[in-house]
């Protein structure tokens, strides 16, 4: 008996149909009756929520929680709705999802790849998940994203900052609704060059694996492109905690600017070593030495304190920003754990609702309807003004952020401002621009 798996186009044979010796991945377990993987029978929906509950991410995984239990609970008709009243797509009513009530489980990705993909495959197999959500790390959301194409089931990922998440490591189960490395440099690179002109020295410290590698590419490149001179880009390991011995060398490179290709726990450490060496007190070739953070979270900017005031970076989304379905996230967030939201628990919420929202449109759980119903949407009403889902590619496009830490915070929630929104013509791209190339986004997989 030939074995089958659902496309988008339909039934692919194998087997003797397809060429004798072919087979399917057999590490997901379904019933062969069942149209897709982890079809729900029952009264509910379960879904997989995969975040980094220790390690470097951490403190970003938690509130990533937060949000997606805030959201499940805005699905199910509890607490105040928050962005679905705001969404331009009404197709949620506040009943579940297909009037079936949404559940969740959790895994803790340890900000390790092949950690998140054990927890990830236990909540296919052992819970019944039809989606997985989450990660604070590039490599983990490439591994899992994997994991989820070849098991049947939809990635809606998380904070994913790597060109490569919807470059050469695109997969047709996956969407990111983060913004990425290219885009960052594209609306830093303009506010850079007017803040510390363009004759400047940059010395790059860069976290060892894909978001790092891709994100310093992209800040140098956009740099250059204004004038910059690269003198050194240093590759640091993801387990670090002291970055003593890599700032030391910036002092005698003739660099000008440092740029902290780090995150989470990494730029907190890195970026108090830096002002611990003095470098922002230094002049360099005439010029005032400065730093500058490409990606930045309202979570590490608390943790850097102090020493965030007046480095610039780049976000996806901010609890500031004065458009409805910002303000009703952020009142519901609040409300409930007395602190505003971060830019990954924005992301987490919204990405868990415009899942939601696809199966209600599609009318089905089927992963290959999600896929159609989410390729080439157009939405507005979750921040950031209108935003597309493209289908090439599955990246969303949007505003981008420019921030700066503030000189006089009030508080520990309110030590960045934003200094510009970067409309979203300036931050896209053609999909096959040289930095997304390779790979294919290929045809969504059922499962079973």
């Amino acid at each position: 008996m030939s074995k089958t798996t659902m496309t988008r186009r339909g039934v692919l044979k194998t087997g003797a149909v397809a060429g004798a010796g072919v087979a399917l991945p057999t590490i997901f377990t379904a019933s062969s009756a069942a149209a897709y993987t982890n079809e729900p029978t029952g009264g509910t929906v379960t879904l997989g929520f995969n975040v980094p509950q220790t390690g470097p991410y951490a403190d970003e995984g938690l509130d990533e929680l937060r949000a997606q239990e805030l959201a499940v609970q805005h699905l199910n008709g509890e607490g105040d709705g928050g962005m679905l009243n705001t969404f331009s797509s009404k197709a949620l009513k506040g009943n579940g999802i297909l009037g079936k009530k949404v559940t969740f489980v959790t895994g803790d990705t340890q900000t390790k790849s092949d950690a998140a993909r054990a927890s990830a495959k236990s909540m296919i197999e052992k819970d019944g998940a039809i989606m997985i959500n989450g990660g604070s790390s590039s490599g983990v959301a490439i591994a899992v994203q994997g994991l989820c194409q070849d098991a049947g089931v939809i990635f809606m990922a998380g904070l994913t900052h790597s060109n490569d998440t919807t470059g050469k490591d695109k997969k047709a189960n996956g969407f990111r609704h983060f913004f990425n490395g290219y885009m960052s440099g594209a609306a830093l690179a303009p506010v850079l060059a007017n803040a510390y002109g363009k004759d400047r020295n940059a010395y790059h410290l860069t976290a060892d694996y894909t978001w790092g590698w891709t994100q310093q590419e992209s800040i140098q490149a956009a740099t250059e492109a204004m004038g910059w001179n690269t003198v050194n880009n240093v590759l640091t390991p993801l387990a670090s905690t002291d970055f003593s011995s890599y700032i030391a060398p910036v002092l005698n490179s003739g660099a000008d600017v440092l740029v902290l290709n780090h995150y989470g726990g990494n730029m907190v450490n890195s970026l108090t070593n830096a002002i611990q060496f003095g470098l922002r007190d230094k002049v360099v070739n005439g010029k005032n030495f400065e730093i500058v953070v490409p990606l930045y979270s309202e979570l590490m900017a608390a943790g850097a304190g102090e020493n965030v005031q007046g480095v610039i970076g780049s976000m996806n989304w901010n609890w500031q920003l004065q458009d409805e379905g910002s303000k009703a996230f952020v009142k519901s967030f609040g409300e409930k754990y007395g602190r505003p939201p971060s830019n990954s628990a924005h992301t987490c919420y919204v990405q868990t609702l415009l899942y939601a929202d696809a199966c209600e449109r599609a009318g089905t759980f089927n992963p290959c309807g999600v896929v159609e119903a989410l390729e080439g949407f157009e939405f507005d009403g979750l921040g950031n003004g209108p935003t597309l889902y493209r289908a090439d590619d599955h990246q969303c496009f949007k505003d981008v952020l420019v921030m700066r830490g503030k000189d006089n915070p009030t508080n520990e929630y309110d030590t960045l401002e934003i200094l510009e929104v970067t409309p979203r013509a300036q931050v896209e791209y053609a999909p096959d621009h040289p930095m997304f190339a390779g790979g294919e986004l290929g045809s969504c997989n059922a499962g079973a």
